[in-house]
């Protein structure tokens, strides 16, 4: 793992008009780990997805990605650049095939003119099929593919959470940034999701950061955490430094530690 910062993130500070959602956050992410951002509803850390993925464009810092900055960019452009993404509330196309919702992520990568996919040209076709066979892989690789032909609406909410993590994974990041991944999840469920992030950590070799509030997930997983509180870092280090913590113990219960 290398000490460069994979992803770096300097004195980001946000404000919505009167209101400081954010003050002074930096991160620097090492290529190869699992990391989590934690705090209490309302800390910021959603805030913080969303600048690095571009849904917001920073008030002050800048944010960098294997060296180049990012900051203010679009969304698809910094999609482009191998940064996947998920949302605490799943945002697949409920009226598409899960098929379609895996190949539609792909859509950036299409080169053919506006008139090709009137006139089915060659090209059109070759690069269409190109997608949807490496759309059926991916699902393979997820033990997806019998639910191909299913729309979303109609799958358990656990099985939607894996489409939309597979369909963040089709970008084929470097970084996968999973925002509460244990959301709506049964008690019973999180121990599958915990294996599922680790095969997906080693068998495509992705830098994985996640927001979650449930702390079976993040002690098990990550190698480092990072903790806000009212848009401000608190504390970070390992699981074990974070659970004896004060101020992390304060921000989440006011007393005793966190199990």
């Amino acid at each position: 793992m290398s000490d460069t910062p994979f992803l770096e993130v300097k004195h980001l500070t946000q404000r919505f008009g009167g209101l400081q959602a954010l003050t002074d956050i930096n991160v620097d992410l090492k290529k190869g780990e699992i990391a989590g951002l934690i705090g209490p509803n309302g800390a910021g850390k959603t805030t913080v997805f969303n600048l690095v993925s571009g849904f917001y464009v920073p008030t002050e810092g800048d944010i960098f990605f294997k060296g180049k900055r990012i900051s203010g960019l679009k969304p698809h452009v910094i999609a482009s650049m191998q940064i996947g993404r998920t949302f605490q509330n799943i945002r697949l196309w409920s009226d598409m095939t899960v098929l379609d919702n895996i190949c539609i992520s792909q859509q950036y990568r299409l080169c053919y003119g506006v008139l090709a996919p009137f006139f089915h040209t060659k090209k059109y076709k070759a690069e269409e099929k190109k997608i949807h066979d490496e759309a059926w892989a991916l699902l393979e690789k997820f033990n997806l593919a019998d639910k191909a032909l299913d729309y979303p609406r109609n799958l358990p909410y656990g099985v939607q959470r894996r489409v939309e993590i597979a369909r963040a994974l089709s970008l084929n990041p470097d970084l996968l940034m999973l925002d509460e991944p244990a959301a709506g999840l049964s008690t019973s469920d999180l121990a599958e999701l915990i294996s599922y992030i680790r095969w997906i950590h080693e068998k495509f070799g992705v830098t994985i950061w996640m927001i979650e509030h449930q702390m079976e997930v993040i002690m098990t997983l990550c190698d480092t955490i990072q903790v806000v509180n009212f848009g401000k870092e608190i504390a970070r280090g390992t699981p074990e430094e974070i659970q004896k913590n004060p101020e992390v113990i304060k921000a989440y219960l006011g007393n005793g530690e966190i199990d």
